[in-house]
């Protein structure tokens, strides 16, 4: 019955953070079977939302742990599910749709998975905008400013350990599709627990500190928007354009863009100094900013901060101007219990504790959490009242 499995697959990621919606023209369906053999997606069902060693995936899949963690290993490698190295022990459990395993699918997405994915995209909602926010190019703030260090680009980068990069999957999809772009490709940057997935799945390649640096200066110089996790400590950082990212494409189709994605800032605009060049209508991703009888004008309700326009702006006619926003979330875990929280998740009942919780410090601890024999009953209670 593999309709059946896909099905009941799609309810059970429906109830992930991100969600993943039912279609009229049941293309959901049809992603998950490109993606899931009926086998992958009865094991992925019987994951958690929380790592797990194979000696405990394998009791509840009835099968060896020796065969379970070549198969965990596998649908790792395949990008089905997250795998998490700590000390010496693998760790493994399901994610979501987005940001998440379609993701993971950027070095074999094919034409047929693209057009799908761009079909389904639409009906994803705000749940995956809401896991991203804006901040701006690093020659659009004043040096000065007391700007908060998890707002400014280069700062968030400069404290991580570990970084990788990979091809932006949006743009291959779109060159897939035929709408080849001609900005730079490999600009998905990743982080710690990220980077350190990417990097031994093969998905993306370590790189330097310096070297992600680089690619968010080369971001600039491409008018392309950092989008960075919604969350104080993050696990990634997007380089996008909307010609090909998703999440922009999907702002851009709302009158009031701003009111939809989390930024610290709108741009001001100076008058008196603008000379109409036309330079900053060309950068702007989310059309802000138009010309009318030579006269520049900004829409602040399609502004969303990012500051393509003011760093290219030679007579400095623009600036960025902070603006009253939520608190962004203390870390990535923290982020999704929000979200689910706002879906009515059981996820969300963890909000309180995921606050306050170390995600490099809690992976550090997974080994000692299932040797001393807490982690695993304490799991088993998450997730018989659906937590996890």
């Amino acid at each position: 019955m593999p309709e059946e499995t896909y099905t009941r697959l799609r309810e059970y990621l429906d109830r992930t953070p991100g969600g993943f919606p039912s279609t009229e023209s049941g293309v959901e369906l049809k992603i998950l079977a490109k993606m899931f053999t009926p086998e992958d997606a009865r094991l992925t069902m019987q994951l958690r939302l929380f790592p797990e060693p194979p000696a405990v995936i394998a009791k509840r899949w009835g099968m060896s742990e020796e065969r379970a963690a070549e198969k965990l290993a596998e649908m790792a490698q395949t990008g089905l599910i997250i795998r998490i190295h700590s000390g010496k022990h693998d760790f493994y459990q399901a994610t979501q749709y987005q940001v998440g395993f379609l993701e993971f699918f950027v070095d074999t997405i094919d034409r047929e998975l693209a057009e799908m994915v761009v079909e389904f995209e639409k009906h994803l909602g705000d749940a995956v905008l809401q896991q991203h926010r804006v901040v701006p190019v690093g020659a659009a703030v004043d040096p000065t400013s007391s700007i908060a260090s998890f707002d400014k680009a280069r700062e968030i980068i400069k404290k991580q350990k570990l970084a990788a990069v990979a091809e932006c999957i949006c743009k291959k999809q779109q060159g897939l599709l035929g709408n080849e772009c001609e900005k730079p490709h490999e600009t998905c940057l990743s982080f710690g627990i990220g980077a350190d997935h990417m990097i031994r799945t093969g998905k993306g390649r370590e790189i330097s500190i310096d070297e992600a640096l680089k690619i968010v200066d080369r971001a600039d110089e491409n008018a392309m928007i950092l989008m960075p996790t919604n969350s104080r400590d993050i696990v990634h950082m997007c380089c996008c354009c909307s010609c090909c990212c998703a999440l922009l494409r999907m702002l851009k189709v709302h009158d009031r863009p701003a009111d939809y994605v989390r930024s610290a800032f709108l741009v001001r605009k100076y008058p008196e100094r603008c000379t109409a060049c036309g330079v900053c209508l060309e950068r702007c991703q989310m059309e802000a900013i138009s010309e009318t009888d030579g006269r520049v004008e900004i829409d602040l309700a399609r502004c969303i901060g990012c500051g393509l326009c003011v760093s290219t702006c030679a007579q400095h006619a623009l600036s960025l101007v902070a603006r009253e926003t939520a608190p962004v979330p203390a870390n990535y875990l923290n982020m999704l219990s929000e979200l689910a929280k706002k879906r009515g998740l059981g996820f969300g009942k963890l909000n309180p504790v995921m606050k306050v919780t170390s995600l490099p410090l809690f992976v550090k601890m997974l080994p000692l959490m299932y040797g001393s024999g807490l982690a695993e009953p304490m799991v088993n209670y998450m997730a018989k009242r659906g937590w996890v």
